[in-house]
């Protein structure tokens, strides 16, 4: 190959190659942040990501509750946590992320486990959509379904 073909090929190339969204790496800043309160067992801080009228729809018991109910409910967890009781840590992964510069639909999974004190590893793998809204430059999470459980080849199967 000449010069001339390998540049053209070069430029051909970067066309095909994503562009790197500045929205989309905002909001991964919140699921940065989600995974750094779980596996830290930061309660206040997880609850900082959620906008304060957030709403949990919960696939699994058919309801929808606001946040606050969600959060007392797995206060436990990151209390044990952060006292070194139990170890925890979480991952997201999407299939769709739709957005303009102050709302936002993330369509994906979170991998959610813990390990006891003694050393028995729950994990769950979760179906989820998100909606989030940036409010004074910051972004958060206005509601999370989780939807239904997933298996760790559904986990492995997406990028």
């Amino acid at each position: 190959m000449n010069l001339m073909t390998i540049n053209i090929l070069s430029i051909f190339l970067a066309g095909l190659m994503p562009v790197e969204d500045p929205i989309t790496k905002e909001i991964d800043l919140v699921w940065a942040e989600l995974t750094r309160t779980v596996a830290e067992g930061d309660y206040e801080g997880y609850e900082a990501v959620y906008h304060p009228d957030a709403v949990l729809v919960n696939g699994f018991s058919k309801k929808s509750y606001h946040i606050s109910k969600a959060l007392l409910g797995w206060k436990k967890g990151f209390d044990d946590t952060k006292e070194g009781k139990m170890k925890a840590g979480a991952t997201f992964k999407f299939t769709q992320r739709l957005h303009d510069e102050e709302s936002a639909h993330e369509i994906g999974m979170f991998h959610y486990y813990t390990i006891n004190e003694d050393g028995k590893r729950q994990d769950q793998y979760v179906y989820m959509n998100a909606l989030l809204v940036k409010k004074e430059g910051k972004w958060l999470l206005l509601m999370e379904y989780q939807k239904s459980a997933g298996t760790k080849a559904d986990w492995e199967a997406l990028q």
